[in-house]
């Protein structure tokens, strides 16, 4: 993986930084992608300390031009593209009754139309090269549903549609194209749960334990690497057993 050049969304935190820390131990040259300088400007920072070539891009991947800028960024200073991560997302959690248009739209545009915006630029370069390798992270909730969050599960189901699709259209071009379904991991969010919603949540885990933004990297590392060549349209489930289907 020493030198391909990898992008990588919602990169200034939780699990992208730690998707971006993983693939910058290859050897990877990283687009590090997100909405805030700061964050993104110390994520890069991070990566720096650890010897990897690095570029911060500030842009909101549900913003068509701001996507092109990033990339006419990256393609300007390496000439390609070679593996892209798809992790920017956002949730805006409410119960359908009470969710607006605002609510349901900037979650889709965010995490669904901002993930195609970025496959499609990076295509341009991996379908001109003949190599390509993409993960898109999706969740759990995607596949088993969860009450006051159908904005955000739709546009994660919507991922693994896209996953496959998508796999099918380059395949032919040496690109793959997988997912990533995180569980519950260890993150701001599932550190704030109060200790009765804590063991509610690890009943539902056979492994009975949260998972790590470095066992969701280590995942994203295996289907961007050479071991994965032959895997792609397949969503890859990480969630400690929470979810066992197909």
């Amino acid at each position: 993986m020493k030198d391909k050049i990898a992008v990588v969304t919602g990169a200034s935190r939780g699990i992208g930084l730690e998707i971006a820390r993983a693939l910058g131990k290859e050897g990877c040259r990283l687009a590090l992608v997100a909405r805030s300088k700061e964050p993104l400007q110390n994520a890069a920072e991070t990566m720096a300390s650890l010897g990897a070539d690095c570029v911060p891009l500030v842009a909101d991947v549900s913003d068509q031009d701001q996507v092109k800028a990033a990339f006419r960024d990256v393609i300007g200073r390496w000439g390609r593209v070679d593996y892209l991560v798809n992790n920017a997302a956002v949730n805006r959690d409410g119960l359908i009754l009470r969710m607006n248009r605002e609510d349901w739209s900037a979650v889709l545009e965010a995490n669904l139309t901002g993930a195609f915006y970025c496959t499609r630029e990076a295509l341009n370069s991996m379908v001109r090269n003949r190599f390509g390798r993409i993960v898109n992270i999706t969740s759990v909730v995607a596949q088993i549903g969860n009450k006051g969050q159908a904005n955000y599960i739709a546009s994660k189901a919507g991922i693994i549609g896209f996953t496959k699709a998508v796999a099918r259209e380059v395949a032919s071009r040496n690109i793959t194209v997988n997912a990533v379904a995180p569980g519950y991991i260890d993150t701001e969010m599932t550190r704030s749960l109060n200790e009765q919603a804590r063991s509610a949540l690890l009943g539902l885990i056979p492994l009975a334990r949260i998972g790590t933004a470095a066992e969701i990297a280590s995942s994203v590392r295996f289907l961007l690497s050479d071991d994965a060549s032959y895997i792609t349209g397949h969503v890859l489930n990480v969630n400690g057993g929470m979810y066992m289907g197909a």
